[in-house]
């Protein structure tokens, strides 16, 4: 797995491709951290958090990278292949990002039917929480 520092660099050349526009309303800008973050939906130690769009009426909207979920999830992986999941995982944010701006929450139900796959896999019988 590539350093906290080579992942940054990833992440800042992820996010030099995408247009400017994207970033509008995005005051807290692109954060990284270097803890993992396992779900809040985990029923294991097998479900982590790659990154977070976040918003807030107060402190406006940022997306969280989280570099150690990257390092428990993708620790393997290429340098070529880490690079998918980062750009992959940003965009993944900047469409919720968008979404929110534009009223949608189209990524959100994707998401929860993710989720909801998970939970089958692990033959979860209880209630799938939104």
């Amino acid at each position: 797995m590539v350093s906290l520092e080579q992942f940054h660099e990833m992440l800042e050349a992820a996010a030099e491709e995408l247009p400017e526009e994207l970033y509008a309303q995005l005051n807290g800008g692109v954060l990284l951290l270097p803890q993992s973050k396992l779900s809040e939906h985990a029923l294991d130690a097998d479900l982590y958090t790659l990154g977070e769009y976040q918003y807030s009426t107060v402190m406006g909207s940022r997306i969280v990278i989280f570099y150690g979920s990257f390092k428990k999830v993708f620790g393997r992986c290429t340098q070529e292949e880490l690079m998918g999941h980062v750009r992959d995982t940003l965009r993944h944010e900047f469409r919720h990002h968008i979404e929110r701006l534009a009223g949608e929450r189209d990524l959100e139900i994707e998401d929860e039917e993710e989720l909801r796959r998970y939970y089958e896999e692990k033959a979860y019988k209880g209630p799938v929480p939104k």
